[in-house]
């Protein structure tokens, strides 16, 4: 380790800032968000350098570097491009064994300046100790990515119970039992979602009776179509957390490979005519877990509000007022039809899209054809492989162009993705011809036809006429 990491309390503290540039007004803004007070000195001072130092309550000096500048300030930056004026103030603060930072060089630096990722008062810095900055700054991306904004609020509400919590709980051990619970919790999730009175009355209710086994909470996910690229970030960090997972068939293994690896996982997927699990069964296990008090994920292919009957899942737990969160997925229909380079709609093609079940009640033709014969639209049938016939033949009856354009999308937005193009009249027939896996999504109107044009700016990875 070349260098340690630490935290420098700057509230009310002066600091030099040699340079009068844009680089010097990045690390002003810096230094203002730490409270410090700005002092700066440079021939030459931009305008909004000079209102953040004055504003935090310094000044700037517009003349050369002294060493006099150095008198009574705690930490010292430089952030000129001249050379010679860097080093000297490098070696003037060396001497007086004052901190110091010159901008891009390390070599002459006794402290650096991290990436920083702002969850205040959570506060995370990154630092590759000036050899590689832009990797630092890549590895910050990530971190912002993967940890909420609103984190700050949760360090603040730990923060306002600190003190009760540890008079509450004597011993250590129970504290951190105590402090995971709750932050991995109802209270955690409503500070998350802006609710901050309801995660303290929470805390509130843990302290006046703590209990290690509460009723717990299921997270209904979307994982989207298939590619964990497409995950959102709230249902990657309840993948994290969750305890035990119920999973469908339609889940990829590479989603379920970023679930927490001590989670218990129960496999409740259905297949055509081949159920693991009936539905019942399956909100019911929903609810037995979240009565144990465990963090229950139910991870379903795309959204769980579109053809994912999720409604149904969650009904159960409203009735016996377990805590939930519906968590909405990219959706097949979109995400199948953006990788295949085929656009819903289109003002030359399509007004308007509907998505519509292929999984045909009771084997019968029961839809309402007639809505779905109009050439301003795109029809979208989930479920539609086994029905993809019948499918074809009641639209072509009831007055839907032998002609339009149809594509069966299989696996899509995988890497076994592929696209089963031809006309209404012909595509039974060219699928008939090939062993095509599901899950697919047929999509049927007048924007297939840009497929070929749009495919090349897509990921699709494979393709037949």
């Amino acid at each position: 380790m070349d260098y340690l990491p630490l935290f420098f309390d700057l509230r009310g503290k002066p600091v030099l800032l040699v340079g009068g540039g844009s680089i010097a007004l990045r690390k002003a803004r810096l230094l203002s968000k730490a409270n410090a007070v700005i002092r700066v000195v440079a021939p030459d001072i931009g305008k909004e350098l000079e209102t953040l130092a004055v504003a935090s309550g310094g000044n700037v000096l517009r003349e050369s570097y002294s060493d006099v500048h150095l008198d009574q300030v705690v930490l010292v930056i430089s952030a000129t491009d001249n050379t010679s004026i860097n080093r000297q103030v490098a070696e003037d603060c060396h001497a007086r064994r004052l901190p110091v930072n010159v901008v891009d060089t390390p070599e002459l630096c006794s402290v650096i300046m991290p990436a920083i990722v702002d969850r205040s008062p959570l506060m995370i810095g990154i630092s590759s100790g000036g050899e590689a900055p832009v990797l630092a700054r890549m590895v910050r991306a990530q971190i912002e990515s993967a940890i909420p904004g609103a984190y700050g609020r949760l360090a603040d509400l730990a923060s306002r119970f600190r003190e009760r919590v540890k008079s509450h709980f004597p011993d250590g051990e129970s504290r951190r039992r105590f402090w995971e619970r709750v932050l991995n919790g109802p209270a955690k999730e409503m500070t998350l979602a802006g609710d901050l009175p309801g995660a303290a009355a929470y805390l509130e209710d843990q302290l006046a009776s703590p209990q290690e086994h509460s009723t717990g909470e299921v997270y209904l996910v979307g994982a989207g179509p298939g590619d964990p690229d497409l995950l959102t970030f709230k249902a990657l960090r309840l993948m994290q957390q969750a305890e035990v997972v119920l999973y469908d068939r339609l889940v990829s293994e590479p989603i379920l490979d970023l679930v927490r690896r001590d989670a218990e996982r129960i496999y409740v997927g259905k297949q055509r005519a081949a159920h693991t699990l009936q539905q019942t069964e399956i909100n019911q296990l929903l609810l037995d877990y979240a009565l144990q008090g465990k963090r229950v994920l139910r991870l379903k292919g795309g959204d769980p509000f579109i053809f994912g009957r999720g409604g149904e899942e969650i009904e159960l737990l409203a009735q016996h007022k377990v805590p939930f969160q519906v968590v909405p997925g990219i959706t097949a229909a979109s995400g199948c039809a953006c990788y295949a380079g085929i656009p819903l709609t289109h003002r030359d093609y399509a007004q308007s899209v509907r998505f519509v079940t292929g999984h045909l009640k009771n084997g019968t033709s029961d839809l309402s054809w007639d809505e779905l014969i109009g050439s301003d639209q795109t029809l979208v049938f989930y479920m539609g492989l086994a029905s993809l016939t019948e499918i074809c033949r009641e639209l072509i009856a009831h007055g839907k162009d032998p002609a339009t354009p149809a594509a069966l999308i299989e696996q899509g937005t995988t890497p076994r993705q592929q696209v089963h193009i031809a006309t209404l009249a012909d595509l039974p027939a060219r699928v008939a011809e090939r062993e095509v896996h599901a899950p697919t999504l047929l999509i049927i109107g007048g924007v297939v036809s840009l497929h070929e044009k749009l495919r090349w700016f897509s990921p699709d990875r494979g393709d037949t006429q």
